[in-house]
């Protein structure tokens, strides 16, 4: 990948319009940005690589492809946002640098009509992060962070899959004006699924989920969030499976 080149400006004359400043998807998309360099270099740890910007940019671009309504750079911005909770709140985190590159990856390919994003996620991680100078190592970890969003079950122990995992799924603990949105985004991502059909997919979704000995597996997590997300799927669940 190369730099891409910022639009060049002439000078300003008293008779153009007045210039807005940024709007507030670009002020995100450039502190996102932002934190996608520091985190790339801190993985980097003072190795050799190519300028992290474009990287960045391409993944941005992904996560605001048309086909998106909740898994869009908001999601991404707040999967981030619950890492960085995890970490300063809870003392949680593991490898953290590898963790945020797994949260930039792990819906980076999403096609809602596609049963292999995950795969293709990691793989896109494994391509890129090797070309952007992590070592062989790190480019394995978090492409196995992101293949473990498939079930969000990391194993007892994995402190990085735990708080991937946990972050991915804070918005389930969201309150229920938020949950709804949520819920309402995701129904729109499968708009193309027949109701009947997608009722059933996604109560089967839910009840995997409700089946799980814990959704939050730090400490921080099931503290904070666990009591709330149990109340949110079972009442969408509820909602879900009623008769008409």
């Amino acid at each position: 990948m190369t730099a891409e080149e910022e639009p060049q400006h002439g000078p300003t004359t008293a008779d153009e319009e007045p210039q807005h400043g940024p709007t507030a998807d670009e002020e995100r998309d450039r502190d996102l940005l932002r934190r996608w360099n520091a985190t790339l270099l801190a993985a980097r740890a003072g190795r050799e690589g190519p300028d992290p910007a474009p990287y960045g940019r391409n993944l941005l671009s992904r996560w605001a492809e048309p086909q998106r309504r909740y898994h869009t750079v908001d999601h991404l911005a707040a999967v981030l946002d619950r890492i960085d909770e995890l970490a300063d709140q809870g003392g949680e985190g593991g490898e953290l640098e590898l963790v945020r590159l797994a949260a930039w990856f792990h819906d980076a390919v999403y096609r809602p009509d596609r049963s292999e994003n995950e795969e293709r996620s990691a793989a896109l991680a494994e391509k890129a992060l090797a070309e952007a100078g992590l070592t062989t190592h790190e480019v394995a970890e978090v492409a196995r962070l992101v293949r473990l969003t498939t079930t969000h079950d990391p194993a007892a122990g994995d402190l990085n899959g735990e708080t991937l995992c946990d972050a991915d799924l804070a918005i389930l603990a969201t309150s229920p004006d938020t949950y709804g949105g949520y819920a309402a985004a995701v129904r729109e991502e499968y708009a193309f699924v027949p109701e009947p059909a997608f009722r059933e997919g996604r109560a089967a979704v839910l009840r995997q989920l409700l089946g799980l000995p814990r959704l939050f597996r730090t400490p921080y997590g099931a503290a904070a969030w666990e009591e709330r997300a149990r109340e949110n799927l079972e009442r969408e669940l509820a909602e879900l499976t009623a008769g008409p």
